[in-house]
């Protein structure tokens, strides 16, 4: 990755993030709040799940930057995580203000990648999550910041498409 793909990689997430504001704008709440099975996530849970995710890798990607080395990630069962698609806290969320929170995301995604160049994307440290060893800082942009946008994108379409099926 180089600091020219830095900059395609704000842009990815920067499109994501508008194409999720877009898909979710106007949305009834019965459609926002619909969960295709009880093994999948409705789309105002994928919101808030995007509003703790980007920030929490943003966070990691800093304090790499800060502390070269130092273990980084989570696992699927990290507090933070589940306690952003918790049902009550979804149920509680307005749609005005998850929307207003994934815009903000935007900034804040230009702002921390902005300061990645070649020498600090190939600092390694070890994750935390020991499915991915010691990766890159450029590991954490490309999957966890780009892939993971984009999927959850995917994942609300895919809700979408099942609505009156």
């Amino acid at each position: 990755m180089t600091t020219l793909n830095v900059k395609d990689s704000v842009q990815s997430v920067e499109q994501s993030l508008n194409q999720v504001i877009q898909k979710a704008e106007g949305l009834s709440n019965d459609v926002l709040r619909w969960n295709p099975t009880g093994e999948e996530w409705s789309v105002m849970q994928i919101l808030c799940h995007l509003v703790e995710a980007v920030p929490y890798w943003l966070d990691e990607i800093e304090r790499l930057l800060e502390t070269p080395g130092k273990e980084w990630g989570r696992g699927l069962q990290h507090e933070g995580r589940l306690a952003a698609v918790n049902k009550s806290k979804v149920d509680s969320t307005s749609l005005s203000d998850v929307l207003k929170e994934l815009e903000a995301l935007k900034s804040q995604v230009e702002q921390t990648l902005n300061k990645l160049d070649e020498e600090k994307l190939v600092l390694e440290a070890p994750s935390r999550n020991p499915r991915f060893g010691t990766k890159p800082i450029s590991f954490i942009v490309d999957h966890l910041l780009v892939e993971h946008v984009s999927k959850h994108l995917g994942q609300i379409e895919r809700n979408l498409s099942k609505i009156n099926k």
